[in-house]
Formats: structure tokens, C-alpha cells, sequence
């Protein structure tokens, strides 16, 4: 039978018929061959199938890697200056992802219903659009649905009934549990890669085999890298050595640079937020459209001098590595900001909100003069900060040589940026359309900056564990105050009486509890009425839910050490057997 296989049809024919055998046994052959013969080609049909099918995937997977926002310029970033650069533009990404979310949510579910059921704007006659708005939010934008101010409090009547008061509170809810979610997994997952499962204890061995940036093609970035690699092994090595080499007078001397340096820092964060309160409160009053530039104006400049102070500080204080004198430096940068932050929003939330009288617009304005005179400064940043010192290092002074590209600095000015975004999306929903755009635009900006004034760093430490830090403190502290402050907003604060979805509503929380009077009405709707009164509203709840997430943590915390015992025990036998082998 497996001769005949081989053959072609006639041929298998005409040698079966010559076959001395009985016709039963021909007919029996010719069926086995047959039988064969179906499942060769089934085979044949699954595996031409299968192929097919891989071919349409990869098709699939590379027709979406091409249509990846800005794939071909992350591989150039990431090939001419390494993967600790390439880390800032990940993550202006990511963020304008967050953005274009939050727009979509926003514009869909409160302005698009409100738009359709009135198209027109109430702006009144002697009201115009004279081009000062786009820096000031004021004036035409404050007749328009940019502000909490523009937004009805009834129900829309239609196709379908719309209630504009849930679907504000519900719309900025979820987006904003969305976002704290997002930011939790992003932030346990990157923790777990680059902290949990690295190797700690053989550090100088993953920076001599494991550490190398293949993503590099340029030659110049390749002798950087190296060069980089010398130098954090040097480091690495002589860290623990320089610390045992000091005498207790240098161990006190470098204690009081510390220690003067943080109190200097921490005094200039201070003083920064004492004087934007005093100024708050002596411009407010000022309502004159350009006069509100002067507060945002500040508070950006602020954001673009001291942070050199605090990089002026590096020169007398003496770091044993370079991560520790990074994350000094961003932890300076951090109390600069939240300072500022925290004196805004507490003006806001309690001297403009008792002043005013539709004063969530006003806050919105505010927010977005902010977001605005920021781009502004970063644009300025950009120019004075890499091109300016491009100039001078390549033709005045060659010695300060081509700057290099500050991850950390630019990093913050990201998360400040998006801290502004969050705060306001409770009084300016659309304000995440003005982040889109200026996103959009600081990519390009900062990318032909990088490519024609930086050169690849020179010393970076490890950028997988640096983005780990920035997520971790978009999250805590800047994405959890932003939450704070809008929940303070809707559980505390007495909505403005004469305009927004609130009006007439003790807080902005209330409106869940006339949504539940509602429904006590309605037969089918009892099961969320006892779900609210006996679940949400119990602290039971919370308390169970609470002791679930406590023992889930402890669990995977016991699940972790096991592992890390058994990698211990594992190298140990490596060891072992090297010995013993030799």
C-alpha cells in the first residue's frame, strides 16, 4: 500500500488491476488508498489553513504597529538616544491617551446631549469673541459649555430622557475611578517587573550582561553608552567603599550640606506658596482680562526658576550615585508643585467660592489660564533651557559641550500638567480637548528639540526603574490630591445657585440621593434603592471591602517572599554544584 501511494491516480489503477489477487481484496486496497488518500488532503487543507490564517494575523499585527501613534518616531528616539529618553516620550504618549479618554467621555456623555437638545449658546448680545479668550478663558468661553457654568440642570426631554445631573456626576465618577484603576495596574505591574523580580543582589553583574540598549543604532550613542556603562560600574562598585573611606568630620560635614540644602528647598517651596496666596488675593478682584494673566504668569515662572535653584544645589552637595541625586532633586520638584497646588485650591475652594457667585466658572477660568500660560513657559523652557544652551556650549563657552536632555525635569512638567487637567475636569469638562492639543504639539516640540540641541546622556541610571517612579507619583501624590480636591468639591461645597447642573442642591453628592426618591417610586426599582440604603450607604461595607483587598495584598505578599526564598535556594544550588564541578 505505500508503494501505491506515491503513484498517480492512473498509474495506482492500472497496478492494482495487474495485482494476482481476488477482486475483494483490490476493492480493499483501493478503499484503504482512498482512505488515506482524504486524510492526506485534510491535512494538506488544515495546515494550508492555519497558514493562512498566521499570514492574516501578522498582516493584522503589522498594519496595526504602522498605524500606532508615532511608532516610526519612537524607534528613531529610541535608537539615537537610548531607552532612558525614549521613557519621556512613553509617557507624554500615555498621557495624551488619558486625555483623549477623558475628551471622548466628557464630550459624549454631557456636552453632545446638551448640544443637541439647545445647539445655541445663551451669550448675550453685547458678548463677542475678540481672540483675548484664548489666553484668558474669560469673556465669549464663559457663555459656553468650555465651563461647569454652561451646563443645564433639567432633564432633557427627547427620544429618550436625560438627566443632565446624573450624567455630569456619573460622567466625572467613573472617569475619574477609570484613571485611578488604570494608574494601580500600571504602577503594580511596572513595580513588579523592574523592582520584585530584579535582582538586587547582583546588580554589577545585570549592568555587565543584562543592561545593554539594543535599540541603539547610531555609533555615537553606542560609544555614549559604553561609556555609561564604565561609569555606572565604576560607581557601583566604589559606592559602598566611598561611604566606609569617610571620616566621621566628612560624614558630618556632608550631613549639614544635606540638611541646609533641604531646609533652603523646602523654604523656597514654602515661600513660593505664601506668595501666590498674597498675590491671589490681591489680583482677584482685578476682573480685567489681561490682569488675570499676571497669577498663572507667576506660578509658571516659579515652576521654571527654581527648579534651577534646586539643580545648583547638586554642585555643593555629594551623592554617593546619581539615582540618589536624581530623586533628590524630584522630590524637591515635587514639594515645589504640590506646595503651589495646595495654596491654589485651598483659594479656591474656600475664599472664590464664597465670593462669587458662579464661582465653579470661575475656578474653571482660572484652571484654564493655567493649563495655557504652562504650555506657554514649556515652549519658552524649550528654547532657553536646550537651545539656548546649545548655542552657547557649541560656540561661546565649548567647554559646557552640546546639554543633554533632562528626563526628570521634563517628566514633572508633564505631571503637573496632567495634575491641572484632573483638577479641572470638575469645572471645565472640555479642558482635556485644550491637553490634547497641547500635548499633540509639545511631542513635535520637544522632539526636533531633542534631535537638533541634546546629545544622548552621558550618565543615566536604570530608565525602566525610573518610569516606575514617575507613574508612582502621578498617582500619589498628584493624581489622588486632584481626586481629593474634586471629591471635597462634591461632598462639602454648596453648588452656585444661578448656574451648573447643581443649583439648588445642598452638594454636588445630593443628587444620588433625590436619583433614589426618584426610584422609590417605581415598582421595578427597588433592588437599587435597597442596594444604595443597605450597601453604600453601610460602613459594613466598606469595612469588608477594606479586609478583602488587606488579606488579597497579604497573600501576594507571602506569594512574593516564597518566590524570592526559592530564587535564593536556587542560586545556592548553582553555586553548589559550580564548586563541586569545577
Amino acid at each position: 500500500v505505500k508503494e501505491f501511494v506515491a503513484l498517480s491516480t492512473r498509474d495506482r489503477i492500472r497496478a492494482i488491476r495487474d495485482l494476482a489477487m481476488s477482486f475483494e481484496e483490490k476493492k480493499h486496497i483501493r478503499w484503504v488508498l482512498t482512505d488515506k488518500q482524504l486524510n492526506l488532503y485534510c491535512y494538506t487543507c488544515n495546515k494550508l489553513h492555519s497558514q493562512s490564517l498566521r499570514r492574516c494575523g501578522y498582516s493584522i499585527r503589522s498594519a496595526r504597529q504602522t498605524l500606532e501613534l508615532w511608532q516610526g518616531i519612537m524607534k528613531e528616539i529610541g535608537g539615537k538616544f537610548g531607552t532612558s529618553v525614549l521613557s519621556y516620550f512613553l509617557f507624554l504618549k500615555w498621557l495624551l491617551m488619558f486625555n483623549i479618554f477623558s475628551f471622548l467621555i466628557n464630550f459624549g456623555f454631557i456636552t453632545i446631549p446638551l448640544l443637541v437638545y439647545d445647539p445655541s449658546p445663551n451669550i448675550p448680545p453685547n458678548v463677542s469673541f475678540r481672540g483675548l479668550e484664548i489666553l484668558t478663558g474669560a469673556g465669549y468661553f464663559n457663555y459656553t459649555v468650555m465651563y461647569y457654568g454652561g451646563y443645564s440642570n433639567e432633564t432633557l426631554i427627547g427620544l429618550v430622557d436625560y438627566n443632565m445631573q446624573l450624567a455630569y456626576f456619573f460622567t466625572i465618577a467613573v472617569y475619574m475611578v477609570l484613571c485611578g484603576i488604570a494608574l494601580i495596574f500600571s504602577m503594580a505591574s511596572s513595580f513588579k517587573e523592574n523592582y520584585v523580580l530584579a535582582d538586587t543582589v547582583s546588580n554589577s553583574a545585570w549592568q555587565l550582561l543584562c543592561s545593554w540598549d539594543f535599540s541603539i543604532t547610531n555609533e555615537r550613542a553606542v560609544r555614549q553608552r559604553k561609556n555609561n556603562l564604565r561609569v555606572q560600574l565604576k560607581e557601583s562598585l566604589s559606592e559602598r567603599a566611598q561611604r566606609e573611606l569617610l571620616t566621621l568630620s566628612e560624614k558630618l560635614k556632608h550631613f549639614g550640606v544635606h540638611l541646609g540644602s533641604w531646609l533652603l528647598s523646602t523654604g523656597l517651596a514654602v515661600g513660593c506658596g505664601a506668595s501666590i496666596y498674597y498675590l491671589y488675593a490681591a489680583n482677584w478682584s482685578l476682573l480685567q482680562e489681561a490682569e488675570t494673566l499676571l497669577v498663572p504668569f507667576v506660578v509658571s515662572l516659579m515652576n521654571l526658576v527654581v527648579p534651577l535653584f534646586y539643580s545648583l544645589f547638586n554642585k555643593f552637595e555629594h551623592y554617593s550615585s546619581l539615582g540618589r541625586q536624581i530623586y533628590a532633586l524630584v522630590v524637591r520638584n515635587v514639594l515645589l508643585k504640590m506646595s503651589i497646588l495646595a495654596v491654589l485650591c485651598y483659594y479656591w475652594m474656600n475664599v472664590v467660592a464664597e465670593k462669587f457667585s458662579c464661582w465653579e466658572s470661575m475656578v474653571g477660568q482660572a484652571l484654564y489660564r493655567l493649563v495655557i500660560v504652562d504650555f506657554l513657559f514649556l515652549m519658552l523652557g524649550s528654547f532657553f533651557g536646550e537651545f539656548l544652551s546649545n548655542v552657547i556650549g557649541t560656540r561661546l563657552l565649548p567647554r559646557l559641550g552640546v546639554p543633554e536632555f533632562d528626563v526628570a525635569r521634563n517628566v514633572l512638567e508633564l505631571i503637573y500638567a496632567q495634575t491641572l487637567a484632573w483638577i479641572g475636569i470638575y469645572f471645565s469638562p472640555l479642558l482635556p480637548a485644550i491637553q490634547i492639543l497641547k500635548f499633540f504639539i509639545l511631542f513635535y516640540l520637544k522632539k526636533v528639540s531633542l534631535t537638533q540641541n541634546c546629545q544622548p546622556p552621558r550618565r543615566t541610571g536604570r530608565a525602566a526603574q525610573m518610569q516606575t517612579i514617575f507613574i508612582a507619583l502621578l498617582f500619589f501624590p498628584f493624581f489622588v490630591g486632584a481626586l481629593s480636591i474634586v471629591a471635597y468639591t462634591a461632598w462639602r461645597l454648596t453648588p452656585s445657585e444661578q448656574c451648573g447642573p447643581f443649583r439648588g442642591l445642598n452638594n454636588t453628592f445630593s443628587v444620588v440621593g433625590v436619583w433614589i426618591d426618584d426610584l422609590q417610586e417605581i415598582p421595578a426599582s427597588q433592588w437599587v434603592v435597597w442596594i444604595y440604603q443597605n450597601v453604600i450607604r453601610s460602613e459594613i461595607f466598606y469595612f469588608l471591602i477594606t479586609l478583602i483587598i488587606i488579606v488579597i495584598i497579604y497573600i501576594f505578599w507571602q506569594v512574593t517572599q516564597g518566590r524570592k526564598q526559592l530564587i535564593g535556594q536556587l542560586r545556592q544550588q548553582i553555586v553548589n554544584v559550580s564548586v563541586l564541578h569545577p
